[in-house]
Parts: C-alpha cells; structure tokens; sequence
C-alpha cells in the first residue's frame, strides 16, 4: 500500500474536489465512539469520571520489575523492552474509558467521523496536539506512523492494517480509513495505534533500534534517564499539549515514574520492604496475607490496598503448543491437564485462596455456562459439530482433584487418556509402541519463581507416570526470541481478556496467527469453528447475539484442552507508599487502576 505523505495544498484541493464528486457520504462530527450503542460520556464532558481532576501534580512513583530490557522501543517484535513504555510513553488518536466495555474519546483527534455501517472512519487532528519537543502533529506523522507500525513494527499492528483498503489526507488535519472488510470494530481500533514523529526516524532501521534512540511522543511522559537492563526514569514534560483536555483531565499527574529492574521476584519484594520500591503490585494471596507485616504496614507509611474488577478472568497458566507432535492429540493434552494437580498447589502456593480459571471468559457475563450449549449458543455451534472438540456442545469442565498431594484418580485417568493416545508406562517410563520415551520442555524466563516453584510440584507428578519434562530457564531476551518463534513445548502464559472482546481474538486463536511469528496464537490452534465464531462476535449487531457468541467461542477454547489454568486474579493487590493516592471512584476495568499509574497522585499527608 503505498501513500503520498508530501502533497501540496493545490493537490490537497483538487483531492476534496475528486472526493466530493465521488460521493463520499457526510457524517456528523463526533467525540468518541463505542463498539456498541453511544459513548455514555456527553460532547462536553469535563474529565472521566474515575479520574480525579483536583489531583495535585508532583511526586514520585518507583515500581519493581523482573527481569532486564535491552530496547527502549516496544514498537518492534526485536529486543526485550519495560512493558509500561508503549503504554506510556505513547500516544493515540483515541484514548478508551476503562468505565465502559469498550468506548474512545478523541485524544490526538478533535473530532471523528464515520460511514453509515463503519465502513470508514475519518479523523481530524487536533490544531495543539505537539510532540515533546514542541513541533506538531501532522498527517504526515500520523499516516507514516500507521503504515510503518503495519509494515516494520511488531506484527500485532499488522493484522488490522491488512483490512485497509486505503488510507488518504482528506484536510489540513484530517484523514480517512477505508475499510477491506465487513467489520465493525476496525473504526475503534485503527483509533488505538500508537502516533511517532516521521522526522525522528529518518535515516534510521525503524526494526533494528535499541536503546541508541529515545522516543519523541506526543505523551504527557519522556524517557529522561535509563541505565541498561537496570533501570528506566520517565518525567512528565511541563510542556505537555494535552493537559487540558478532557480526556486527560486528572491523569498523568505523577511527576516521576521509575522502574527498577531485579534478577527475580525476592529481590523486588526486599527492595519494596526497604523502601526503595514504592509501589509493589501482589499475586499472591497467602504472601499478601502472611508476609504483609513488616514495619512500614504496621506503621502506615506503606498501605495494603485491595481494587476489585468485572473484567474476565482471561487465561493465564501453562499453554501447550500444537504445532509440536507431542501435545497435537487432544487425549494427550487432557492427560496433562488430569496430571495437574490444582487443589493442592493452590493450597501450597496461595493457602487455597485464589479461585481457579474456568473457562478464558470466567468472572464475567461471556462465560460459557456450565452443562449442554443451549439456546442460540447452540446454533451457533451446531454448523462446525463435526470439527467441535469434545466437550463443547455436550459440556466440560476442568478435572478436580480430591486435594491431596498424591491425587490417584486423577493420575489414573490422565494415564488411561495417554494410553488412548497410543502411549503406555514400560519399565518406569511413558513410552510409545516403538519404546520411544515421551518427554517434553517446559520454557521459563529467569525470575518467574512462583511460576517455576508451580512447575516443579508439576513436574514431581508427572514423574509418577513416568514422564521427565525437561525444565528450561533462560534470560528474558532469550525468552522472548524463543516464545515469539514459538520455539517450546510448554510455556507459561497470559491472555487478558475484556468486556468487550474483538479483532484481538484473530491474533489469539485464529489459523491466520497461527504461522504469524510474534502472534500470542501461543498454541498454535487451527479451528474453522473459532474462526467463524469470531467474525460472528465480530460482526454481530445485537448485544445478545455478541454474548452468544462469545460463550460458544469460550466453549471452543476450553474444551480444546490447549492451556492448563492456574488460578485467578479478580482482585488487584497493591502495597503502596502511603502518598501515593487512587480515587475512590473505581471503574469496571478497576485492575487498569493497579497496572497503571495513570490516574493516581502523590500527596503527602
């Protein structure tokens, strides 16, 4: 797709005549957009409401990370970079309220305008919008952004791009999405990609850059100092553009972010204990109820605070790749989800206080329900029956052990599924017919000890049936290379899954991403009946029929037996300095609040 970043004035003239000519519909300015129905903010909106516009400005926040970074660019699949900086060091046309399922208001654009069915969207910028050295935001710098993010960036910009069938200046400020294909949520995403400066990347291998380059964003935040894999500061510019605007109102109201990076999680925990951390973000429930106690909680200069969520549960735990032949039959899959014994190590790990994960869309209303698909879950399950797994129009559920460390019943089924799969215990040792051992790798990144301590109680239950996983700990860049080449056989995993699930879902479980270096399609599935079940959800026009749909797609994906769950997180547990303030104001992505320190403030007492 190529486009003419430097057209004249003239040009542009004789460009809107063409257009006009051509017929293009008008439609009413607006100031946001949601996926469904209208924006619940009004036009005239003064601040989202979780956030608080009285916040004072100043302070300083540090938070503790695992691991290490070697690139200051999150925009690319190379490098290994702190995970905060593409949310905050970056700007888009469109900034989401994180208090509806899924709606934007303008934030780099003043207004945006759309077709009839959505079949385009067309954005006018902001006349102040400027990036932190002070030069504006043009057309140019937004269209070179989006078509170098497609093309260069990391291969989740790419999937949407290829549904634009073309991109054009239609204004001094303004431009024009024309869509491929029937889909209505393209209008909002194309509003979510992040906005560089063309100028800073001239002369410059847009994939290969490193830390040799500190990114010129149009964000409220800079990169103001980094020490390599140790350490990243950000300083809120003073000469930010958009603190007035409405939808930033009350945000970005701390003045320095640090992130400090430890080899693994005791390291960050002690350094939170000494002061040196000031907010530390907790996992685990029988930590955060028995090691809580040290003498700044007891003294209130640190305070325990608990932020509840209606999002979905999401899928987090350890995913088996398909593309490998030893986790391609689904009997086997089973038994490895049999062998995992969850009740004990939810007791050993949390106290048994963390609920399990059910089903990807759990703790929510697009969860599947339990028993037979009914009602128009079934019909939409009923056209893909012959290719279904088993399970998803008859029912399933997670195998429950009895709690104990040796959990027999369970271990006795997952040998008799591997047994069904063509695999038998010879000798002490789970072999095929040719005496071949079944073995597999289990990929971890240095610093994940929760992670791997759940692994080894894993591992000492597979070897009661024979079975000696090889357990791999790399650095995190290594990680990163072999998880995005899809180079394992088993590694853990995180889905985060929203109100309102959409175009992402390709990139999760669609065939297309299956192949797609960089994917988070992490086991490798192929299914006509996802496949179809997300252009259903994608293109649905009725709220009930989008619930629907996504319930017989949790169906799908549970009973693929692709992910051994572990338990959930439906509350954020965040330990902070008692200076660091959140409103009490909570909205219904409240975990958003304890990721992110957007909306939070420092004010000492």
């Amino acid at each position: 797709m190529k486009h003419d970043f430097s057209r004249s004035i003239r040009g542009l003239t004789a460009t809107l005549a063409v257009m006009v000519s051509a017929g293009f519909a008008s439609a009413a300015p607006q100031h946001g957009i949601a996926m469904y129905g209208e924006p619940q903010l009004p036009a005239d909106y003064d601040h989202l409401p979780y956030a608080n516009p009285d916040a004072p400005k100043g302070g300083r926040i540090v938070t503790g990370e695992v691991g290490s970074f070697n690139s200051l660019n999150p925009l690319i699949l190379k490098g290994s970079t702190p995970w905060q900086l593409r949310f905050l060091a970056y700007e888009s046309l469109m900034g989401r309220s994180y208090d509806e399922p899924f709606t934007l208001y303008c934030l780099l654009c003043e207004t945006l305008e759309v077709g009839p069915e959505r079949e385009w969207v067309e954005f006018t910028l902001r006349e102040e919008a400027a990036f932190s050295d002070g030069t504006p935001v043009t057309v140019d710098d937004v269209m070179w952004s989006y078509e170098t993010l497609s093309t260069e960036g990391h291969p989740r910009y790419a999937s949407v791009w290829n549904q634009v069938e073309t991109m054009e200046q239609t204004g001094p400020r303004s431009l024009r999405f024309t869509f491929a294909t029937d889909n209505r949520e393209l209008a909002l995403l194309i509003g979510m990609r992040p906005i560089l400066k063309k100028a800073q990347w001239e002369g410059r291998d847009f994939t290969d850059s490193g830390l040799d380059v500190i990114p010129i964003s149009t964000a409220p935040y800079v990169v103001d100092s980094f020490e390599p894999g140790r350490s990243v500061t950000l300083k809120r510019n003073p000469d930010y553009w958009g603190k007035d605007v409405a939808f930033m109102r009350g945000q970005a109201n701390i003045d320095e972010i640090v992130m400090e990076f430890f080899t693994d999680g005791t390291a960050a925990f002690e350094a939170f204990k000494a002061g040196l951390v000031t907010s530390n973000r907790e996992t685990n429930a029988q930590k955060w109820a028995t090691q809580y106690d040290f003498p700044a909680v007891q003294s209130g200069d640190v305070i325990k605070s608990v932020i509840p969520h209606e999002r979905p549960s999401g899928m987090t735990g350890f995913v088996m790749n398909t593309r490998r032949g030893v986790f391609s039959d689904w009997q086997v899959r089973s038994a490895m989800l049999h062998a995992f014994n969850f009740e004990y190590i939810n007791d050993t790990m949390t106290g048994g206080e963390q609920p399990r994960i059910a089903s990807y869309f759990s703790n929510s209303v697009l969860g599947m329900e339990d028993g037979p698909a009914k009602g128009r879950v079934r019909e939409m399950l009923q056209p893909y029956a012959d290719t279904l797994p088993q399970g998803a129009l008859e029912g399933y559920s997670l195998p429950m052990g009895d709690g104990s460390a040796r959990n027999r019943q369970n271990l006795r089924k997952a040998i008799s599924l591997m047994a069904d799969a063509g695999w038998t215990i010879q000798d002490g040792r789970m072999r095929n017919a040719e005496g071949q051992p079944f073995t597999f790798e289990i990929v971890l990144p240095q610093g994940a000890t929760e992670e791997q301590s759940i692994i080894d109680l894993y591992a000492s239950a597979l070897e009661r049936m024979g079975i000696t996983p090889r357990i791999t700990v790399i650095d995190p860049a290594q990680y990163n290379e072999r998880t995005d080449n899809f180079d394992f056989d088993m590694t853990y995993h995180r889905w985060g899954l929203s109100l309102s699930p959409g175009n992402e879902q390709r990139s999760y479980w669609g065939c297309d991403a299956a192949d797609t270096v960089g994917s988070r399609n992490m086991m490798g599935m192929c299914s006509e009946a996802a496949d179809g079940l997300i252009d259903t959800l994608l293109n649905s026009e009725s709220r009930e029929d989008f619930v629907a749909a996504t319930r017989a797609l949790d169906r799908v994906l549970t009973a693929g037996r692709y992910v051994i769950p572990i338990y959930q997180w439906n509350i954020s547990r965040i330990a902070h300095a008692a200076e660091l303030k959140y409103p009490e104001e909570l909205p219904i992505y409240g975990d958003w609040i304890g990721w992110q320190p957007d909306v939070w403030w420092y004010e000492e007492e």
